[in-house]
């Protein structure tokens, strides 16, 4: 599949919410790109392969333009790898500085260290799914 793009007023609502719920995530926890993704529902100008294709990646991008207050170190991929870029060794040092340890193959223990998400109530609240988590 060819990359889909979210039209500009989607995205920059895409965005937001990413970062609305990265903020929750505990120091010391970590969630997957996908976790993210499962919690914003479809636009609905977007078909659901396309969205449920995408939107991983979306969550990427969002993270890698992500504002100041955004703990972006805490999303991982869903390896409990942080995924090779620009800035990978920097987000390794800030999870480890918050108690992330990593074993020799690189990679978080999701089992011990991920977020289980926010609460129901909370994603309700905010127009987000509940039933994600």
């Amino acid at each position: 599949m060819d990359q889909v793009q979210l039209p500009y007023t989607e995205r920059t609502k895409f965005f937001a919410q990413v970062w609305k719920i990265v903020k929750q995530i505990p120091a010391g926890k970590v969630a997957t790109y996908g976790q993210i993704a499962a919690y914003i529902p479809r636009p609905a100008s977007m078909p659901q392969e396309d969205y449920l294709a995408m939107r991983a990646r979306w969550v990427g991008y969002a993270m890698g333009s992500s504002p100041d207050d955004v703990p972006w170190q805490r999303v991982i991929n869903s390896q409990g790898k942080v995924s090779p870029r620009k800035g990978a060794e920097t987000q390794k040092n800030l999870l480890e500085a918050e108690g992330v340890p990593f074993d020799s193959r690189q990679r978080v223990d999701l089992a011990k260290f991920a977020w289980s998400g926010p609460s129901n109530e909370w994603l309700r609240e905010n127009n987000l799914n509940a039933s994600a988590g």
